[in-house]
């Protein structure tokens, strides 16, 4: 390799520790705001920011890569089950956007991407509990959906007001 490639290489290894370290962030501070109502498993998924941003930017093999790596933190600190519910949610999420993206024809707004994204993980940790607890939890599915729209429209809206700003980022 030549230095200017070997310089990028490094360059886009630092850029994912830092967005993986934004990502931890981001996934505290949701846990640390309560908003009254919401039912017990949703959240904002503000971190899921920092996924699209990799997905969109980046490349694929860089979420995919942040999806490990957030499920691997989440063994760490929350245990076995937290981790393969978040690597169930957040695989299907980055499949599910990359193969809407992927489709020929007119391309779809970051706020469609993003509730595909946020219904997509919520079904994969759906998924994920039915082998857990050994039932399909249908009762839960509806709640699931609209909190994945909801969710997905929200941080849809940020990442669209946020993209002018995230396109400077050289790596």
């Amino acid at each position: 390799m030549n230095q200017k490639s070997t310089i990028r290489s490094v360059r886009r290894v630092a850029l994912m520790g830092l967005f993986f370290a934004l990502s931890l962030c981001f996934s505290y501070l949701e846990s640390m705001v309560m908003i009254p109502g919401l039912p017990p498993g949703v959240k904002l998924g503000l971190s899921n920011l920092v996924t699209m941003y990799c997905l969109f930017f980046l490349g694929k093999s860089s979420a995919y890569s942040l999806a490990l790596l957030k499920s691997f933190f989440v063994f760490l600190t929350r245990g076995p089950v937290g981790a393969f519910l978040s690597l169930c949610g957040g695989l299907l999420s980055v499949t599910s956007m990359t193969a809407v993206e992927s489709l020929k024809g007119k391309k779809l707004s970051y706020t469609a991407l993003s509730i595909i994204g946020a219904v997509s993980h919520n079904i994969g940790q759906l998924i994920a509990a039915r082998f857990l607890v050994n039932q399909f939890l249908f009762y839960y599915i509806p709640v699931l959906l609209f909190s994945g729209v909801v969710m997905g429209v929200l941080t849809g809206t940020m990442f669209g007001h946020l993209t002018p700003y995230l396109k400077k980022i050289d790596c």
